[in-house]
């Protein structure tokens, strides 16, 4: 399925509304303004401006708009991982003195990244608690996602036997990651892309007594959401799922 992406002002937003009104569907995906469905073409526009087309018409539909959007901006370098089929993984929690650690892993293939730019992803250190709870769910729904949640005591007992805190992200990431490998198989994500909070070798000297390490196409770098859309994913779905656990968890002591 063809997808085309366009930046609109609020007045072309409001225009494009009106324009598609008796083609407006109920149906509203997280961050979106409205869905209007054509004969060949879906229009959904977001908040954050991005019009995304998506049909055998989605071209010729988007270059309605293409002169008033002023649309074909010169393209951003992006490193050359931005457009493969990948694995993010991030993490929530170390640190935190109650919570637990929360690591996620999230698959974006080539052909849901526009889709998914278009929802607003980004670093969820970026987001609001009110924006994570919004996006996350359709989010968890769009794409194939593993979360590993380890507790706050057995963090604790572990850094108490020695075990430094890089080598406890390492076993999670390590599993979030194989446990979504499994989930995809025979799929083969082109890259794994890891927010670096260690050099990659290290990370894989820190696995080396481990049974299942997953070790082809791993990669890891800083700030790594601004390298590929599933990591950005995978930050948003890891914060969330660190949220209700602490929801959870508040409400067994009694603080809420």
């Amino acid at each position: 399925m063809a997808n085309h992406v366009i930046t609109a002002t609020a007045t072309m937003l409001e225009e494009m509304r009106n324009h598609y009104a008796s083609d407006i569907t109920g149906h509203l995906p997280a961050g979106a303004l409205f869905v209007a469905k054509r004969s060949g073409c879906t229009i959904t526009a977001y908040r954050t401006g991005k019009v995304l087309f998506q049909g055998k018409e989605a071209e010729q539909e988007a270059a309605k708009w293409m002169k008033e959007s002023d649309q074909k901006e010169a393209p951003v370098p992006q490193p050359p991982l931005a457009a493969a089929s990948a694995i993010g993984s991030d993490e929530v929690g170390t640190g935190d003195y109650f919570g637990p650690v929360v690591v996620a892993a999230a698959y974006v293939a080539k052909d849901q990244m526009d889709a998914i730019t278009a929802m607003g992803i980004k670093d969820s250190k970026l987001l609001t608690d009110e924006a994570i709870r919004r996006l996350a769910p359709s989010l968890m729904n769009m794409i194939p996602n593993q979360t590993v949640i380890l507790s706050n005591p057995m963090y604790n007992d572990w850094q108490r036997s020695g075990m430094p805190q890089t080598k406890i992200k390492a076993l999670l990431h390590n599993e979030a990651i194989g446990k979504l490998v499994k989930q995809l198989s025979p799929i083969e994500p082109e890259a794994i892309i890891i927010d670096q909070f260690i050099e990659r070798d290290l990370y894989f000297r820190y696995l080396e007594n481990e049974t299942n390490v997953v070790r082809d196409h791993v990669y890891c770098y800083p700030k790594a959401e601004t390298v590929h859309v599933a990591v950005a994913a995978a930050s948003i779905i890891a914060r969330y799922v660190f949220l209700q656990e602490m929801e959870r968890l508040s409400k067994e002591v009694g603080m809420t």
